[in-house]
């Protein structure tokens, strides 16, 4: 049976101050980062986002800046068309809905535009300081190559996590996940040889013994 235990003492260790890496100063910045961070890298999130800012401060610039404008803004992060139709319409539900507020509950969240399960815990950890897990490909891949769950889909590796790990400790452990899934247990090549957590793995004990 897997450690969790162990796996997340040994993580906070590597990872000991975790957080977004998204560059943000509000809970507004920070939704719209997420959405652009839809199959694409943070770092290159973080690159168009101070332009964007500058040109929509609030929900009521983004709602009112013009399509081509809000698409040339963002067309490196990817799939620019959708996510500038989601931006906006998730700037005027919020301005017209919210009075101009993220929500700061995810049931609320969920209800916006171009915001999913996954975007919604980020928004509520990491903007309010909620205790969520968000799922993402990192989460999903290391989690179950740990062991700590056995999950087909993301929303039961959602639930399983949730199981597993203690309540107050959800929104660290998302980020431990995370960031050891993007800096060590990679894709393609996970560095097991150089991975702190190994010795508790399922995936290294059945590819590594």
């Amino acid at each position: 049976m897997t450690d969790t235990k162990a796996i997340l003492e040994t993580l906070s260790k590597d990872f000991p101050d975790p957080k977004s890496e998204l560059h943000f100063n509000s809970p507004y910045e920070l939704i719209v980062a997420v959405i652009l961070s839809a199959q694409c890298t943070d770092k290159r999130v973080n690159l168009v986002t101070p332009a964007l800012f500058a040109e929509a401060p609030t929900v009521n610039e983004l709602a009112a800046i013009p399509t081509e404008r809000l698409e040339a803004l963002i067309r490196s992060c990817g799939f620019y068309r959708t996510k500038a139709a989601h931006l906006k319409q998730m700037a005027r539900d919020v301005k017209e809905r919210f009075g101009g507020n993220i929500p700061d509950n995810i049931e609320d969240l969920q209800t916006l535009a171009g915001v999913g399960r996954k975007t919604a815990n980020v928004v509520y950890a990491v903007g309010f300081g909620g205790q969520a897990i968000a799922v993402d490909t990192h989460v999903f891949r290391v989690a179950n190559r740990l062991g700590i769950v056995d999950a087909k889909n993301v929303s039961d590796t959602e639930k399983q996590l949730m199981q597993a790990i203690p309540r107050e400790q959800w929104a660290d452990s998302h980020h431990y996940i995370l960031l050891h899934g993007r800096y060590v247990c990679k894709a393609q090549r996970p560095l097991c040889d150089s991975c702190s957590v190994s010795g508790y793995c399922k995936y290294y004990g059945e590819h590594h013994v």
